[in-house]
């Protein structure tokens, strides 16, 4: 029986209890954990919290719409190795002095178990899934130029977030355990409120909450507030004193809460706001 650690959240992190089920499930099964999700629910950050829970060392890959899957295992500089034999160094004597480790070889080769994050992999193209299909099944790769295998002695903790910006392959999906996170509801958010600012006022919390579903129900809107910038907003609000009965005002005027530009984040968004309020005043007279 394995002696891992379980994950329960962190003093920092709110996990929900079908989160928590979904990362000891796939720690236990040793399969990358797919976690997906609006933005601002935390994807990203859930491995940090992994990592500091069950006090692992996190190894970090972003992934960018230009990156390729061996960037991951490694790379190759050619044109270094060229450059320096034309320049009569020793170094080209050995073709490993023009090998960078990538992100999967430094995984495989950590001491312990490290939790590995991947990071946004549907920015990449289609095909980039499918090219790490072995090495992420088989925990090995091959180095070519140097006739080496490079093989993970205990499989490290892997997460994949998606943004859902393309579909991904049917193969890397059967490999992966996949979690959806839902966003939080009223108490789950309460509790996320109290875990970042301890002590604040309950009122001034129940108040902006009803502000912030509320913005969030409004139809057509181009970009839903995050957990994150409601942390923001709430922020603010703080720091600017703002009472609650500020967030509770029954005038069609105050449709559009204050500072917010830390919940509201494209123009789009803030016109139509504006053009309820303006609507709602016509009806009111």
């Amino acid at each position: 029986m394995s002696t891992e650690k379980r994950f329960e959240g962190t003093a920092t992190f709110v996990a929900t209890e079908d989160l928590m089920v979904a990362v000891n499930a796939a720690i236990a099964l040793e399969r990358p954990l797919l976690v997906k999700g609006e933005p601002g629910t935390g994807k990203t950050v859930l491995a940090h919290e992994i990592a500091t829970a069950l006090g692992k060392d996190l190894i970090q890959w972003h992934v960018k719409s230009t990156t390729k899957a061996h960037q991951g295992l490694y790379e190759y500089d050619a044109v270094a190795r060229l450059r320096d034999s034309q320049l009569g160094d020793d170094r080209v004597n050995d073709i490993a002095n023009y090998i960078s480790r990538g992100k999967l070889w430094e995984a495989f080769e950590h001491n312990g178990r490290p939790v590995l994050l991947i990071d946004e992999i549907d920015k990449a193209d289609i095909e980039f899934p499918n090219d790490l299909l072995l090495e992420l099944d088989r925990m090995e790769f091959h180095v070519y130029e140097t006739q080496q295998t490079i093989r993970a002695d205990s499989r490290p903790i892997v997460i994949i977030t998606s943004n859902n910006e393309k579909e991904l392959p049917d193969a890397f999906l059967r490999r992966c355990f996949f979690h959806y996170i839902q966003f939080p509801d009223d108490q789950t958010m309460r509790a996320i409120v109290d875990v970042h600012y301890p002590g604040i006022q309950k009122r001034l919390v129940a108040e902006a909450l009803n502000v912030f579903f509320a913005i969030r129900d409004v139809p057509g809107l181009k970009k839903k507030p995050s957990t994150s910038e409601f942390l923001d907003w709430i922020k603010l609000l703080m720091a600017e004193d703002i009472p609650p009965e500020a967030l509770r005002s029954t005038d069609s005027r105050d449709f559009i809460p204050p500072l917010h530009g830390a919940l509201l984040k494209t123009e789009q968004d803030v016109h139509m706001l504006e053009r309820l309020a303006f609507l709602d005043r016509q009806q009111q007279r």
